[in-house]
């Protein structure tokens, strides 16, 4: 019988039950070396270790994935001088390797910007890196459109 092929979903993080926040909590803990057994983590959660081992290796964070990947991300820009290269200096900071620079032009004062990276490599996980770039001064939208 062939194995049959995984699907993957982008959920936001509100939509998914107790469980499987408590789940992800569980494994950050075990991560960060806050807890060194399984037992000790889903106590300090309030999990039973059943659903943690059945749902462990079906539930990570978005930048778990996105770690040697190459990940698209969509801007929308204030139009005015060093918007840009306040991205492309933040994105060299965090040791992302730009591939993609597709920039439309300027309509009412702003600019739709899609900048490709390559995550290998990186400092910092993309999460990270999304929130600082929105952050930004002349920055009014961020948003992950694509990975591959």
């Amino acid at each position: 019988m062939a194995k049959e092929e995984a699907t993957f979903y982008l959920v936001r993080e509100e939509a998914l039950p107790e469980v499987l926040h408590k789940t992800i909590k569980a494994k950050d803990l075990l991560k960060q070396g806050v807890c060194s057994t399984v037992n000790e983590a889903v106590q300090r959660v309030g999990l039973s270790r059943a659903a943690y081992y059945k749902y462990r290796n079906y539930i990570f964070p978005f930048y778990d994935l996105s770690r040697g990947k190459i990940v698209t991300i969509y801007f929308l820009l204030e139009h005015r001088p060093g918007v840009l290269s306040q991205i492309l200096t933040r994105i060299a900071q965090s040791r992302g390797n730009i591939l993609t620079i597709n920039q439309g032009i300027p309509l009412q004062g702003v600019a739709n910007v899609s900048i490709s990276i390559e995550t290998q490599g990186m400092s910092e996980d993309i999460e990270t890196l999304v929130n600082a770039l929105s952050k930004l001064d002349g920055v009014r939208k961020t948003e992950i459109v694509g990975q591959s």
